[in-house]
């Protein structure tokens, strides 16, 4: 084309596309398509939109489905800035080496493609994950390694399929200080799971807590993708897959311990506390005590000086409702007051305590305090054993234990009473725990760096209301109904015919007397 046009032609045209990377990389950039061969690299309307977010933002996080050319259409923006602009510095990572290697590949395939006029830069070191040009421009592919580009100054800097990177918080942590001078970052991927460095980032984003700009990209943007496309694509994938590859869903992408379909389910019934009271304002509360309602309080107790928080959550025994919730970093002499007022506020209503080193402290406190309803159970079976008769039982502690053997049992039931919608969730602070609570080697824990105090108040808060009450409901009913066989039988035996054995007549003052006698199968 260079015959074509005049000098002051191409001096346009140069300046036009150093203005504008949409203009060089639609008129001057081309592609290698497995079909066709070399081909001009037309964008969608996305792929734009998505250069214009590089140049207007900082810092640009997406969250993508795959097959989009995202890698592809950052590769054109790196080239546009390596060729318009004087020493620039770009440094490529991703999940392997040779993955962010291929970036660089395709950088150099391109500015190797564009016309002879037009490369006002020529490359003059060249390396097969690194190259620079001869305007002091250069790119490299990085290793996920810990020195990862620690002692550069960067340009730019692009992380591929950041949300599988392993240990990107601690590369993060190193590589920020690089782009202090005023450096860029584009960090790119399908979701992979909750908890992690890209899974955070992007949330933040999205809630303005840092300085990422985020972009989402599911597959539907793509102008050739249809219904029918997403049929035959998805027929021998999972559920699983279809979430992280094509729908950018992070909860259902991951191995939670609560299915995705459910977290959805929670966060969509996710509302703000009527109040946040307390002396911290951390006493969230959704619902006031209603006295035709029973309740009951569940406590994690947590040292006070560590990353854990001390939590309870109230729950309403009729509907499963969280009606109220704590989580605070307070010491264990504080917690026991706040579970004492809280307890008081709504009606005395049991305490459930995890009697872990510190619980036990707490629960003594509490039984200082006289407060009424404490949770005992049996040690060695974990049985609940009523309160008043507490005493009387040598092996009956104050408090629940949670154990090797009881945690995944708790664990299993919370999840029960979430996935069959027995429970009502209004918590975001739970919410963000359920996403970082997930399967770890078989186990049930949460997500390094991440905490799981609401989550297993939580769990022992089911397990309660599943075996406690349920239980005892079940017991008064066979109480109720063995009394009332013993009350019947004396007329079942009686006759009309004066003489016949078991012929009485039996008062109404008799009855009475006789229920009065069995009166303590009905306690408790």
């Amino acid at each position: 084309m260079s015959f074509q046009l005049t000098k002051k032609e191409i001096l346009k045209e140069v300046v036009k596309s150093g203005k504008d990377p949409n203009y060089f990389i639609n008129n001057y950039a081309k592609i290698s398509h497995p079909m066709k061969g070399l081909i001009p690299f037309r964008t969608y309307d996305f792929q734009k939109d998505l250069i214009q977010d590089f140049n207007d933002y900082r810092f640009t996080v997406i969250l993508k489905a795959r097959q989009l050319g995202i890698s592809t259409i950052t590769a054109a923006y790196i080239a546009w800035l390596m060729m318009f602009h004087r020493d620039k510095n770009v440094l490529v990572i991703a999940t392997k080496f040779g993955t962010a290697a291929n970036l660089v590949k395709k950088v150099k395939h391109m500015i190797r493609n564009l016309p002879e006029w037009i490369q006002i830069a020529n490359v003059t070191i060249d390396n097969r994950a690194s190259f620079e040009l001869s305007n002091g421009s250069q790119i490299k592919a990085s290793s996920t390694s810990a020195d990862a580009g620690r002692s550069e100054a960067l340009s730019l800097l692009v992380i591929d399929e950041a949300a599988h990177v392993e240990g990107l918080d601690d590369l993060w942590t190193g590589l920020y200080p690089t782009l202090s001078t005023g450096g860029r970052c584009i960090a790119l991927s399908t979701p992979n799971g909750v908890g992690n460095w890209f899974h955070q980032t992007y949330i933040d984003a999205e809630q303005s807590k840092n300085d990422f700009h985020p972009v989402v990209l599911p597959w539907q943007v793509h102008p050739d993708r249809d219904e029918d496309w997403f049929v035959n694509e998805t027929k021998n994938m999972s559920r699983r897959q279809i979430a992280q590859e094509l729908e950018c869903n992070f909860n259902m992408s991951g191995e939670t311990v609560v299915h995705g379909d459910d977290m959805e389910g929670i966060k969509a019934s996710l509302l703000d506390p009527k109040y946040k009271t307390g002396f911290d304002r951390n006493f969230w509360i959704w619902e006031e005590y209603k006295p035709e309602s029973s309740y009951f309080l569940v406590a994690d107790v947590a040292r006070g000086d560590g990353k854990d928080y001390s939590v309870f959550h109230i729950f309403k025994m009729e509907t499963m409702e969280i009606v109220a919730e704590y989580q605070s970093r307070v010491t264990p002499d504080m917690f026991s007051q706040v579970l004492y007022n809280a307890g008081r506020e709504y009606n005395n209503c049991m305490i459930v305590v995890e009697n872990n080193s510190v619980g036990f402290a707490v629960l003594e406190k509490l039984k200082d305090m006289s407060y009424p309803n404490i949770y005992h159970s049996i040690k060695s079976t974990h049985e609940y054993v009523d309160e008043a008769y507490a005493d009387s039982v040598s092996n009956a502690v104050a408090g629940f234990t949670t154990s090797s053997k009881t945690r995944p049992l708790i664990v299993a039931k919370m999840e029960e009473f979430i996935r069959n919608k027995l429970i009502k969730i209004y918590s975001n602070r739970l919410f963000r725990e359920l996403e970082t609570f997930i399967w770890n080697n078989g186990r049930a824990e949460a997500m390094r760096m991440y905490n799981d105090d609401l989550v297993m108040a939580l769990s022992i808060g089911c397990w309660i209301r599943d075996t406690v009450f349920e239980v005892n409901k079940k017991e008064l009913a066979y109480s109720k109904a063995f009394l009332g066989v013993m009350t019947k039988s004396s007329t079942e035996l009686n006759t009309s015919i004066d003489g016949m054995h078991g012929y009485k007549q039996m008062k109404k003052s008799d009855i009475i007397k006789q229920q009065q006698e069995f009166i303590w199968l009905l306690k408790g």
